[in-house]
């Protein structure tokens, strides 16, 4: 088997493809990332779009496309660097995204995340069960498009049908965006209303984004009823208790003006997110503490058989066997980590942490090290027990933060001036990024490693495609981040304007926790009280599964429909329940999962299509200094944009979903 015939696999025009799509993707799931707090998996939309650019060339191989979408697999990841990296601007010590810094850090601690799960693919891979949801999925995409696969000639992939979908979703959701842009469509649908006479107040805010319909969409019908019960905590509850429990924390004019609206933003801004954030950190760290002992055991498993399978047959490994050599890894990984010595040399010195550089540098790169390693190995063994796309990420951010936090606490704190505190929680910040870039990677190698092992594709060709996709993504990072910087600002940042801020809720929380650990500036009886509320979570979660057949509450779920605004959740939570609908209403028909893979592309467009629309218009904003550049209505007619934008998307969606369906059942795939 080693001697296979030569096939179009790592080619200049597929690694020409993977790039474009991945400088597109990424600059989505920035903005998209910041805005909802959660980033969408690229694979399977990069491998229908492949496909179809591909099949208009000669000669193009299912290895070919698997390529296109390894690279372009690097949007769908490394943007999660969004988690933590706005934080040094929501702290104050950044103003801007430095370039050389940030590509630093996404393109050093992307490498390294490749890197370092390359020895973990015999283990976690070839002689792993483990399930790769969204592997195999993509698998099962690119050989229905290659014909390769038994359902070819009944697929509905096969006759472009996935590429329609795609390209209706991002035509519908862009064309959407620009409509609310000119405000002649409402931006959102909301109320806010005093409770009783003694000063509560809450309310509602339905953001009109086709994007935030599609996540709900995508994440079903549990994760979206479990944010709404998350968002129902927060505002029947929460809001109204914590204002009429302590009033004086509004500002002046806020108490002096008393509008419902801005009396029940200070609230769950000043008090409730903590809750959440408390919340969110338990559900985060229960749900890595389950997968201890299946790491554990699983790797020494794996490991084990892998021994044993290698000790006779080394010299004649099959094409699918094939691992960048380990020294070429090893002395990969070497180099990675003198441009992160230096990073760090760089961050201690202008920080006016100097005197200290040599054991900032040290310790640093040892952290980095070690804890690249553990979290490479427990975010590729989360990524192929539950997807990707469902691994708890944040956790990864919060535990690395805090082990960050407490280190410099107890060796360096001492060591330097009192003042000199607000650069220590930048520096556990920035320690972090490098370390979460890894996680972020390495939380999908592995996902795209699987996909290549069922479509016969070489392993060593994929880790050299995902280091060029870490690099293109790296670079497009930096310039996306500092324009939507300058555009709407961070929820929480010096200066942000609350209405127009991205949320950045994962930035938020983790940087909060920081500055919580290092300068203890933080209440931590709300973070208690959102634990004890996350405490419970998990033990209905776990008394749901253990009664019901298909009934949950994911606890981390719950948390974020609590931290994050209803203008991001509560859209979701429409989206879930209308693709719980929609593939339930597919299962009827003869071809049930086409129908709702195509569902899921259609989603997948929408999101790409806003969010890069998104970015098109945080440039205007920038470049023109106007918050809505595209106005071409005034307040006087935010009534009848309400109705006419409300109307709209309910129409959108009624169309896009029996046309989806239609297609899917063949009556107009050809």
């Amino acid at each position: 088997m080693s001697n296979a015939p030569a096939r179009a696999e790592l080619t200049l025009r597929g690694l020409v493809i993977g790039i474009v799509i991945t400088v597109l993707f990424t600059a989505a799931n920035v903005f998209f990332g910041l805005k909802a707090g959660l980033t969408f998996s690229t694979s399977i939309p990069a491998a229908v779009i492949s496909m179809a650019i591909l099949k208009a060339m000669r000669d193009a191989t299912i290895q070919e496309n698997n390529i296109v979408q390894t690279v372009a697999s690097a949007a769908g990841t490394l943007s999660s660097i969004i988690f933590v990296l706005p934080g040094l601007i929501m702290v104050g010590w950044w103003t801007g995204f430095p370039f050389w810094m940030s590509f630093g850090i996404c393109a050093t601690g992307g490498i390294l995340g490749v890197m370092y799960t390359i020895p973990l693919r015999r283990a976690l891979v070839t002689d792993s069960d483990l399930p790769y949801p969204e592997g195999v999925a993509c698998a099962e995409v690119l050989k229905v498009g290659s014909g390769s696969s038994e359902a070819a000639a009944e697929s509905v992939e096969s006759g472009g049908a996935g590429l329609k979908a795609v390209l209706v979703g991002s035509i519908v959701s862009a064309v959407f965006y620009v409509v609310v842009q000119t405000r002649l469509f409402a931006t959102s649908v909301s109320s806010y209303f005093r409770i009783g006479d003694k000063g509560a107040a809450t309310g509602f805010d339905f953001s009109l984004s086709f994007a935030l319909f599609a996540v709900g969409h995508l994440v079903g019908l549990w994760v979206g009823v479990a944010m709404l019960f998350g968002a129902v905590i927060s505002w029947a509850w929460a809001v109204p208790h914590f204002l009429l429990l302590h009033p004086s924390n509004l500002a002046a004019d806020i108490a002096a003006a008393g509008t419902a609206a801005d009396m029940a933003q200070a609230t769950w801004s000043h008090d409730v997110r903590y809750v959440g954030a408390g919340a969110i950190g338990v559900a985060a760290i229960w749900t890595l503490a389950k997968l201890v002992k299946p790491v554990t055991s699983g790797l020494a498993g794996a490991m084990a058989a892998a021994r044993v399978r290698k000790a006779g047959q080394a010299h004649t490994l099959a094409r699918t066997e094939q691992d960048m050599p380990i020294g070429i890894v090893g002395l990969i990984t070497l180099l990675c980590l003198i441009p992160v010595a230096w990073l760090l040399w760089h961050f201690s010195t202008i920080s006016g942490l100097g005197g200290h550089t040599a054991l900032l540098v040290g310790g640093g790169v040892l952290f980095v090290v070690i804890l690249s390693f553990l979290v490479s190995t427990v975010c590729g063994y989360m990524a192929g027990l539950i997807g990707s796309s469902n691994s708890p990420l944040s956790g990864i951010g919060i535990l690395v933060v805090i082990i960050a936090a407490l280190l410099l606490v107890l060796f360096v704190k001492a060591l330097v001036p009192a003042e000199a505190g607000k650069a220590l929680v930048a520096f556990a910040l920035f320690i972090t990024s490098i370390v979460f870039a890894v996680a972020s990677i390495a939380n999908n190698n592995l996902q795209d490693l699987k996909t290549g092992q069922l479509v016969d594709a070489t392993p060593w060709k994929q880790q050299a495609a995902l280091v060029i996709g870490v690099i293109a993504g790296a670079v497009v990072i930096p310039p996306v981040l500092d324009l939507l910087q300058h555009a709407y600002g961070f929820l929480g940042a010096p200066g942000a304007n609350p209405a127009t801020a991205l949320p950045a809720p994962q930035a938020g929380l983790i940087s909060a926790l920081a500055q919580g650990v290092i300068q203890n500036n933080i209440d931590w009886n709300l973070i208690g009280l959102g634990a004890g509320i996350g405490v419970a979570l998990i033990v209905l979660d776990a008394v749901l599964a253990s009664t019901t057949k298909s009934v949950r509450l994911p606890p981390l779920a719950v948390g974020l429909g609590m931290y994050l605004p209803t203008s991001t959740t509560l859209m979701v939570v429409v989206g879930a329940l209308v693709g719980a609908w929609f593939d339930k209403r597919a299962e009827r028909g003869p071809k049930a999962e086409p129908t709702k893979q195509l569902g899921v592309l259609l989603a997948s467009g929408l999101i790409v299509g806003e969010s890069l629309l998104g970015v098109i218009v945080a440039a205007l904003v920038a470049f023109t200094g106007k918050p809505m550049p595209l106005a071409l209505v005034g307040d006087g007619f935010a009534t009848p944009a309400i109705w006419i934008g409300g109307i709209a998307f309910v129409a959108c969606v009624v169309v896009m979903y029996r046309w989806i369906a239609r297609l899917g059942q063949g009556t107009s795939a050809k």
